[in-house]
């Protein structure tokens, strides 16, 4: 199946539909999940045309992990969690549900049990507050 133009994250990276932004650099970009299974949930996509891991090339995927790990880094800095989740899936089998590849970057506290992916809807203003932290901890 070929990259699909128009899957949810290409028009966010045309600017096509907003998003609260975390981080962006010349390959990837980073901004908050508007279904978060936690608090300070983000996402980091890399600017490459990629469905999955699979395809992304060595350079696409070098950007996109350099971005997961300073955001991560931001997120542990901003949160204060007890840990961090990194997810990632390839194809429709594995869970994956927007093909484009991404990780999802999760604060995890102890005893506190994540949401349901992609369930409930937050609205940006919400996400906003959470976002300003990482990004400050990313200055």
């Amino acid at each position: 199946m070929p990259y699909d133009q128009n899957n949810i994250f290409a028009k966010i990276l045309r600017g096509e539909i907003p998003c609260v932004k975390v981080y962006e650099d010349a390959g990837s970009l980073a901004f908050m999940d508007v279904m978060p299974e936690a608090e300070g949930h983000v996402l980091v996509l890399p600017k490459e045309a990629a469905q999955d891991i699979l395809d992304l090339s060595a350079d696409g995927l070098a950007a996109m992990m350099a971005t997961v790990q300073r955001v991560a880094q931001a997120v542990d800095k901003a949160l204060a969690p007890d840990g961090i989740l990194l997810k990632q899936y390839n194809r429709a089998a594995a869970g994956q549900s927007i093909f484009h590849v991404h990780f999802h970057i999760l604060p995890r506290w102890e005893g506190v049990e994540l949401a349901p992916h992609g369930k409930a809807m937050v609205d940006a203003a919400r996400l906003e507050p959470v976002a300003a932290r990482i990004r400050a901890a990313l200055a």
